[in-house]
């Protein structure tokens, strides 16, 4: 299966972060970004993270939050 996330799509997710202004769950984020689906800001946040522009972080009850 292939997954393809459009870049202005992807750059939504940055700046929604940054307008919320804290950590977000990594599931949460969907709803900040309705344009992207669930598997396309898990995409988005690996891509984003390895370009620095967000940072993932994993919680001792093994949840992903996101931040910008």
């Amino acid at each position: 299966m292939s997954f393809t996330t459009h870049h202005i799509q992807i750059d939504q997710m940055p700046s929604a972060l940054q307008q919320l202004g804290t950590w977000c769950r990594e599931e949460e984020v969907a709803g900040l970004c309705p344009d992207l689906t669930e598997d396309q800001v898990f995409l988005a946040s690996g891509s984003l993270t390895r370009s620095s522009r967000v940072c993932l972080m994993l919680d001792i009850n093994h949840r992903y939050w996101v931040t910008a």
